[in-house]
């Protein structure tokens, strides 16, 4: 069941969930070193679906700064891939601004192994690939919902 939370609206334990999947496939699957936890937590609004009593599928929302909203941390977990969650997620994403941040262009920071996925969902490339976090990105953008 698809759920949205403010950060103070999550459970220690659902909290602890969510940094162990990101940590799990950011950090430790996609070898990245980098500060997975950020103050953007904070102010996020997050996205997850739980299956079998686990987070299968997980993004943050925020409001990046006035007019302009984005979204991260996209993730499956590992043993829920191949069900299509992914092709759930966005929309629940895009949903999510269109409640808590209507009318703020929207502008990501998109993996370029990725930016295929994001182009089925209206967004369009701008610039150039660039390395963000060990990993080449894409800015991605799409107009406000």
């Amino acid at each position: 069941m698809w759920q949205r939370r403010p950060f103070d609206d999550l459970s220690t334990m659902k909290l602890f969930e969510i940094y162990k999947l990101r940590d799990e496939v950011f950090t430790v699957e996609q070898k990245r070193i980098h500060n997975d936890i950020d103050d953007n937590d904070l102010k996020a609004i997050h996205v997850y679906d739980e299956l079998d009593g686990q987070i299968a599928a997980y993004a943050r929302v925020f409001l990046k700064q006035p007019g302009l909203v984005t979204f991260g941390r996209v993730v499956t977990a590992p043993n829920f891939r191949g069900k299509g969650l992914g092709n759930e997620l966005l929309p629940q994403i895009m949903d999510t601004i269109r409640n808590y941040f209507p009318g703020n262009k929207i502008e990501i920071d998109a993996q370029v192994q990725v930016e295929g996925y994001y182009q089925k969902f209206g967004f369009h490339s701008e610039g150039e690939p660039y390395i963000h976090a060990s990993t080449p990105h894409i800015k991605m953008v799409h107009e406000a919902l």
